[in-house]
């Protein structure tokens, strides 16, 4: 057996456990293929490992995966996004940022929008912000309470 074949073997079901789906069985095996194995790494691991597409944060040292926003969170983070963007430009403030992007503080979390004022731009490098943004705004999810809370 290869490891790939090793890294994408799926165990039978437990008895009497409920039939898993064609979609989950799938879906389990790609993430065994596209996620590291559990350990702990550096944020500038995880960076190297992070790309664009792939929905992360790296909470204790570990990579968390997140489920895509439903349409709602979408529609709630996109006129915040406008509404709060239109007016740091027209003020000169400084810059707003949407997800996917990342915010370092002890944790590598990607909020659904930043604020970082003109003096802590220098904070900006290319793929994440390196300390705290002067606004965090989150839209809670169903999904994502226990995450946003910072709880595992």
């Amino acid at each position: 057996m290869s490891a790939t074949e090793a890294a994408v073997r799926v165990d039978a079901p437990a008895i009497n456990a409920p039939a898993e789906s064609e979609a989950d069985r799938l879906r389990r095996q790609i993430l065994a293929i596209v996620v590291p194995e559990p350990r702990k790494m550096s944020y500038q691991e995880f960076l190297a490992w992070l790309d664009e597409d792939t929905l992360a944060e790296w909470v204790d040292g570990e990579v968390v995966l997140m489920s895509p926003a439903k349409r709602e969170h979408q529609n709630v983070a996109d006129f915040l996004l406008r509404t709060i963007a239109d007016y740091v430009e027209a003020k000169g403030l400084g810059e707003v940022i949407s997800a996917p992007f990342q915010m370092k503080l002890e944790r590598g979390r990607e909020p659904d929008l930043i604020f970082v004022a003109t003096e802590h731009l220098p904070q900006l490098q290319e793929t994440f912000l390196d300390g705290p943004a002067d606004l965090v705004v989150e839209v809670a999810s169903e999904e994502s309470r226990s995450r946003d809370r910072g709880e595992k």
